[in-house]
């Protein structure tokens, strides 16, 4: 049966938000439909009565569902519907399950699905913020144990003037994407793509995205008095006291010794006959539940790593708190590919090889914005050898694209544009090996990479991830966190940037937030391990971009004409620029623009295709040199095709130098001569000369000689 129909309104960021709840999806334990200006989100949460068998872990899905018909239009695809979720999708999956998953309790194993239909679309109100806000209301109100709520902004920077959940319009004009996610008192998740924006100018952003935060809990929290339900009891798995008690008092002495080590290897080698061995010893006390063991020694591997670092400043691995893993890098690495570039730190090891192909090989996409591609792809691949598995490679998974996403992120504001460097651009990191922040691994291999390609980078960019531990007030933050550390401590802030600033930020926590402090910290250790990398390690290997790119790359040449002039250079059924493509060996690409990119591996071919581009886009120009084919031939001279439909004739008197008795004497069909227009006439007939052409190019030829001889 379904409940009363209620709404609640209120102003966020300037507009209206409304969230109407009792009237649809009555079995789902939480449940609202947000309307946030015209773009409307559903947002369903639920829970199963209780764990799946043999399940040691927190099942959570969200799911983030763009439907096409929010947008108004019908899928591309052959299907007609809506399939695999889009990068963008994904990237808004990620965004709302890493703030909501550390306030579920962690020894609760009962499934719960998040999931959020994008209903409607207005351009002005981004569905990403309406989704976190309805998932936060729909857990809040539900029965499903939770300690939200928490709510969330987009922050802008445009014209220097902070902007809170910016339009689609200011977004394109904007210095800054910064997504927020944060509870009254702490921030509890961050994403950001920047244009090189420095620290105190990002925490003042971040502040200013935390008082709107606050406004909408305010709001949450009274929907949830109103028509909130009581929380569930659900059955706890965590360890029993006693039985962690004997574990540790057991096996600390022997858990130090496993954990204290710089290789992982050695580290694994030494757990896993301590495993077998407290199994042996204590199964008997828990015969139905054998993986409780297994817990206590996750707890007191826990308390190693923490303890060490609380309390000594020690990292497993003995380097200090602020000091990064051994760094080394090369570029080079692989013969015939456009560029690449091996970057290692400790025992995290990244290779990134950049592919330079036609802006027409640029990705489309079809989504529910108004961006239909782009020029500059980054994909990331984590095999499973990288952390010594053996598992079947399933194609990329959600890690896989955020990680990816954020190395693109960290790029974009440094990539030269299109009209200075007419490519398309595709970056592939292969994690060779993996002990900590991969991700910023693959930013440095990546800036290599495209340098070493000879992609002209405005800077070079690197990354680096902050960790930290918490107890209580007590908190402290290293950098270059590994696997161990990631694993058993609070935080992974990971930054890119440049000298300049900040292009990229990703944050994921699993305590219950981040202070400014922290923030602050973060920004300032990262900045300087960064500029260690940059200075001391990465322009070392490569101090510059290479001045062209790789002789395998196709070499491209961009133009701009009138777009009425498309027609011209495409022909009657695409004869002309068919033939453009044949004579020269190139590829052309005319957009609607008029934008014209000649590609090709030969650059005298594409030089030879934009010449006659040119010459067919503009009227011959008289004085002005060409180079054209023999079409056909008369008694009195030969026509001469100066460009595709643009044809001229050369009088037997201007074929050559001396007398010409027959045409044949000179030339033939299909040679290729140079020529120089004389005269247009009033009809539009062109009249050239091979005679003239021939003398302009030996009195340039002897001006030459002439420098050379004074030069020497």
């Amino acid at each position: 049966m379904f409940e009363e129909f209620r709404v609640f309104e209120t102003q966020f960021a300037g507009k209206k938000l409304s969230v109407e709840t009792g009237k649809m999806c009555c079995l789902a334990n939480g449940s609202c439909l947000v309307r946030y200006g015209e773009t409307t989100v559903l947002c369903n949460a639920t829970m199963s009565q209780k764990p799946r068998e043999g399940i040691d872990f927190f099942p959570l899905s969200v799911d983030f569902e763009e439907k096409l018909y929010s947008v108004g239009r019908i899928p591309g695809s052959f299907l007609k519907r809506e399939s695999r979720p889009s990068e963008k999708a994904v990237l808004a999956c990620r965004m709302v399950d890493r703030p909501i998953r550390p306030l579920f309790p962690k020894d609760m194993r009962n499934d719960v699905a998040v999931v959020m239909t994008v209903m409607s679309v207005d351009p002005t109100c981004a569905p990403e913020i309406a989704g976190l806000i309805g998932t936060s209301i729909a857990l809040a109100i539900s029965d499903i144990p939770w300690k939200g709520p928490i709510g969330g902004v987009q922050v802008g920077l445009v014209d220097g003037k902070v902007v809170l959940n910016p339009s689609e319009e200011e977004g394109h004009r904007s210095d800054l994407h910064l997504t927020l996610a944060g509870s009254k008192e702490k921030i509890v998740m961050i994403e950001c793509a920047a244009n090189e924006v420095d620290n105190d100018t990002m925490l003042d952003c971040i502040k200013a995205g935390h008082e709107e935060i606050r406004s909408i809990i305010d709001f949450i929290e009274n929907i949830r008095l109103e028509i909130g339900k009581e929380k569930i009891p659900y059955t706890s798995k965590d360890v029993p006291f006693e039985l962690l008690d004997a574990v540790r008092d057991y096996a600390l002495e022997k858990m130090q010794h496993c954990m204290d080590t710089d290789d992982k290897r050695v580290r694994d080698e030494r757990l896993a006959p301590l495993y077998e061995e407290v199994h042996d010893h204590f199964d008997d006390r828990c015969p139905d539940d054998p993986g409780l063991i297994d817990d206590c020694l996750y707890k007191l591997q826990k308390q190693v790593v923490r303890r060490w670092l609380l309390d000594e400043g020690k990292r497993v691995d003995g380097h200090g708190v602020d000091e990064i893993r051994p760094l080394a890098a090369e570029v080079g690495v692989l013969p015939r590919v456009h560029g690449s570039a091996l970057f290692t730190r400790g025992q995290t090891q990244v290779l990134t090889i950049a592919t330079l192909g036609p802006v027409s090989e640029s990705q489309r996409l079809d989504g529910i914005d108004h961006e239909t591609g782009k020029r500059y792809m980054h994909h990331y691949n984590f095999p499973s050898y990288s952390v010594g598995e053996t598992r079947p490679s399933r194609g990329p998974g959600r890690r896989e694209i955020g990680h990816g996403a954020l190395a693109e992120k960290a790029l974009v504001p440094v990539l030269p544009s299109e009209e200075e460097f007419p490519y398309a651009i595709r970056l592939v990191s292969e994690v060779l090996s993996s002990n900590g922040s991969t991700s910023q691994g693959s930013i440095c291999a990546s800036t290599l990479a495209l340098m070493d390609a000879g992609v002209p980078i405005k800077e070079p960019v690197a990354g680096i991830s902050c960790g930290l531990v918490t107890e209580g007030e007590r908190w402290m933050t290293m950098v270059d966190i590994q696997g161990v550390e990631d694993f058993f401590g609070d935080m992974d802030f990971k930054v890119g940037g440049t000298k300049n600033g900040i292009t990229a930020i990703q944050v994921d926590i699993k305590n219950d937030g981040l202070t400014y402090d922290i923030i602050a910290e973060a920004f300032e250790k990262t900045y300087k391990a960064r500029m260690h990398i940059l200075n001391d390690i990465m322009l070392k290997a490569l101090p510059a971009p290479r001045p062209e790119v790789s002789q395998y790359a196709p070499k491209m040449r961009g133009m701009q004409i009138h777009p009425d002039k498309i027609r011209e250079v495409i022909g009657s059924g695409g004869k002309v620029i068919q033939k453009i493509c044949a004579e020269c060996g190139v590829k052309v690409d005319v957009e609607d623009d008029g934008r014209v990119f000649v590609s090709g591996i030969d650059l005298a071919g594409v030089e030879r295709a934009i010449t006659i581009i040119k010459t067919i886009v503009q009227d011959p120009e008289v004085g002005a040199l060409y180079k054209g084919v023999v079409t056909r031939l008369m008694n009195f001279g030969a026509f001469v095709e100066i460009a595709p439909g643009k044809e001229g004739l050369v009088h037997i008197s201007k074929l050559d130098k001396e007398r010409v008795e027959k045409v044949e004497d000179v030339v033939n069909v299909g040679d290729v001569v140079v020529v120089k227009v004389t005269e247009i006439d009033r009809q539009g007939r062109i009249n050239l000369s091979r005679k003239d052409a021939l003398e302009e190019m030996e009195r340039a030829k002897k001006k030459r000689e002439e420098q050379q001889e004074q030069g020497e």
